[in-house]
């Protein structure tokens, strides 16, 4: 598929500005469009602090680079999806831009975000990946619950579970909040932490409405957080 630049990428007035950590080519590795080819566009930055994250190397630093910039890098890899991750993406102002201009030259975009930020101005078009923090993350006090409200059945809830207690904890918020009604959930073992078969017995024994899935990039290349 050829995709073209679209020509209004900023406001008048406004250059648009990205800190980009890194732009790479890979299979996603999570979520239902795992195995799926993507250009994955990670910004730099991030207000929380998991415990278990993988992507520390994206709190700080990277390249600064303009919106046309990023989608010359992007159409390089001639790919239909595209990832835009972080660090947390929305911490830049310059994201939703950004994504609306992912969805303007036709890719199919997704967001991956800790849900700890306002997600109500994100594209429509845009599959929201929202991560919600369980307290084993260390950073559970951090979700805007408000968000659960802008999503959509095309959107998924992503838990990443450290123990048992994370476990019984999701599946509460699963059950109080008619999670799985709202759009696919995902409960996904913190590397290290939990025996994905153990994740697996548990949901299997509780019949929850939910799918499993593991780290395919892991399993393909190691540890770190793609490629």
């Amino acid at each position: 598929m050829e995709l073209e630049l679209p020509r209004r990428l900023a406001p008048p007035g406004r250059a648009l500005r990205l800190r980009i950590s890194e732009i790479f080519y890979s299979l996603q590795g999570e979520t239902s469009r795992s195995g799926l080819p993507t250009v994955f566009v990670r910004l730099s930055g991030c207000p929380l602090r998991c415990d278990y994250c993988d992507t520390g190397y994206a709190f700080s630093g990277g390249e600064t680079m303009s919106l046309p910039s990023v989608m010359g890098r992007v159409m390089a890899y001639r790919a239909h999806y595209v990832t835009v991750t972080g660090g947390e993406p929305l911490a830049q102002k310059d994201c939703i831009p950004l994504l609306r201009a992912l969805c303007d030259a036709g890719y199919s975009v997704s967001l991956e975000t800790s849900g700890a930020l306002d997600i109500s101005a994100v594209d429509a078009r845009v599959s929201k990946i929202v991560d919600i923090k369980t307290p084993g993350s260390g950073e559970a006090g951090k979700n805007l619950w408000e968000n659960l409200g802008h999503l959509s059945p095309g959107d998924e809830i992503k838990f990443v579970l450290c123990d048992e207690a994370d476990y019984l904890w999701a599946s509460r918020q699963l059950a109080e909040r008619n999670l799985a009604e709202r759009c696919p959930v995902l409960f996904s073992p913190a590397a290290g932490r939990i025996e994905p078969a153990r994740l697996a017995e548990w949901i299997l024994r509780d019949r929850l409405p939910v799918r499993m899935q593991i780290q395919l990039h892991r399993y393909l290349w190691g540890e770190g957080p793609g490629r």
